[in-house]
């Protein structure tokens, strides 16, 4: 069989294979709920390959490599060691009680467990806002994903944009959350199998002697904390940044919602193991930029580390071309396996979180609010496809760093509102909040901060610290009869007794 006829066979078998795990979800759901998280009856594998395939996505896939490759070590580190550590402190932190509390109150979107726990439907709203952000990161894949299918295939990258807009929506479309995890777990299994390839394809560059072989590229190269490096040169930006940060991103609706896929409580340890041993094998992408510069390769743009590598790698030999089809449509779904993610949890939290609370109409009726997040899903990629055909500048510019504004912004209200027995006032969740993602911003763009995740970790520690300041007065008036406690009430919408301090679960 020809690379060409090879091409196209594993091209369509790709797409038709997605669509039918799609016409299966589709069967399944019935309403807004079972698009939003399901009905509660995927295995936990399943899930927890979906988590994994959901974190690890083009970044760690494509662009991350790209950092190892120019700064080394220390990047390394930073990702697979510290961001490693912040994932699974994350998960092993709050899987349980997030679905606990998620399953007693019937939330299906992050702002609806946020109104369900602190009983404020403005602080809700404001999640609800501030993650309709995450429509750039849309269309940063749509344009990352168009660029890879035009290397493929000989069309234009408009057309590439076009069919992979057509062929996400329309399995999204069809099955919400059940096609996100079933073609997720499709998905994830390849990038396994290519994460394991790639590693031991290229381990031959090693020669036998990991820090001595990258000791020869520079001694600064193979130092945890690079001083040549100027974003990974301390504890801070390599250690501790990197877990923060890390830690701080599993809050985003994309893949806190995964928690409320599962049924009960004993789902959960198998559900933990199959995302930690996925999300292993996907760090093992990482040692591309180790490669590419052991073997000699001078890239200009970082971000194409990946792509150079193992164009040169598999160019020159017979069966090359095979894998390279294979690699590319891999890297493809990596794409994709975020993109689907996003599209599910912005159109069901439209529906759930801005239009029902504010439209007068109280319930549903049955199947009107899938109808409408389908309808919403539809105007996303809309909206998605007329800026990714010509992206302003910004735009990847806020995908990279207001990520990490959304993490400091939602962190502390989520993890204190999961792992506090009652939930902290309202007044500390706003105010963490705020503190969170101006911090961050003003860090970012106004005080020259170059690394995105220092940033962030500044704005999430300030942030902690005025919840923890907040949290000790209101305590404090409390336990004081002559003070008006009124003052430091949780919340027009709902006050919380909270006199018995804090007491974890």
């Amino acid at each position: 069989m020809s690379a060409e006829l090879f091409k196209i066979v594993v091209v369509g078998f790709y797409v038709l294979l997605t669509l039918w795990l799609s016409w299966v979800g589709m069967r399944k759901t019935r309403d807004i709920k079972g698009f939003s998280i399901g009905n509660k009856d995927m295995s936990p594998w399943v899930i927890g390959i979906t988590m994994a395939a959901s974190v690890s996505s083009t970044a760690t896939f494509v662009i991350n490599p790209g950092f190892v490759y120019v700064h080394g070590m220390s990047a390394f580190v930073h990702y697979a060691v510290a961001g490693s550590a912040g994932i699974m402190c994350a998960f092993l932190l709050l899987t349980r009680r997030f679905r606990q509390l998620g399953d007693d109150s019937g939330a299906i979107t992050i702002p609806d467990w946020i109104y369900q726990r602190y009983q404020s439907r403005s602080l809700s709203t404001f999640f609800a806002l501030i993650n309709l952000l995450s429509v750039a990161f849309v269309v940063l894949i749509l344009v990352g994903c168009s660029l890879l299918l035009s290397q493929l295939f000989p069309i234009s990258q408009t057309w590439s944009l076009t069919l992979i807009l057509l062929f996400v929506f329309s399995y999204v479309l069809m099955g919400g959350s059940y096609a996100h995890a079933y073609t997720n777990t499709f998905q994830g299994v390849m990038m396994i199998g290519v994460a394991l390839f790639i590693f031991v394809q290229g381990f031959h560059y090693f020669q036998g002697d990991v820090l001595g072989s990258l000791r020869s590229v520079g001694e600064n190269y193979v130092s945890i904390f690079n001083p040549d490096s100027s974003l990974y040169y301390s504890f801070f930006s390599v250690f501790f940044s990197g877990f923060v940060v890390t830690f701080a991103l599993m809050m985003q609706p994309h893949i806190l919602t995964k928690m409320l896929y599962l049924k009960n409580d004993g789902d959960v340890k198998r559900f933990l193991w199959s995302t930690f041993l996925s999300g292993t094998c996907f760090m093992l992408m990482l040692s591309v930029g180790f490669y590419a510069r052991l073997k000699g390769m001078d890239v200009p743009q970082q971000d194409g580390v990946v792509v150079s590598y193992i164009t040169s790698e598999f160019s020159n030999v017979s069966w090359g071309p095979y894998a390279l089809v294979f690699i590319s449509i891999t890297l493809l779904a990596a794409g994709m396996s975020t993109l689907d993610g996003i599209l599910v949890s912005v159109s069901a939290m439209v529906v759930k979180d801005l239009y029902q609370p504010f439209s007068g109409k109280g319930q549903f009726e049955h199947g009107r609010g899938l109808l409408l997040s389908r309808v919403v899903l539809v105007a996303v990629g809309l909206l998605a496809y007329v800026v990714a055909l010509n992206p302003p500048a910004l735009v990847g510019l806020f995908a990279q760093k207001g990520v990490y504004g959304l993490a400091a912004a939602s962190m502390v209200p989520i993890v204190l509102g999961t792992l506090l027995r009652q939930p902290p006032p309202v007044v500390v969740a706003w105010a963490s909040a705020a503190v969170g993602l101006v911090v961050h911003l003003l860090c970012t763009f106004a005080l020259g901060v170059a690394n995105p995740a220092v940033s962030a970790t500044y704005a999430i520690v300030l942030s902690a610290l005025t919840a923890a300041i907040l949290m000790l007065v209101i305590s404090f008036k409390n336990k004081n009869p002559s003070i008006d406690s009124e003052l430091y009430s949780t919340s027009v919408e709902n006050p919380v007794d909270n006199s018995s301090g804090v007491e974890f679960k």
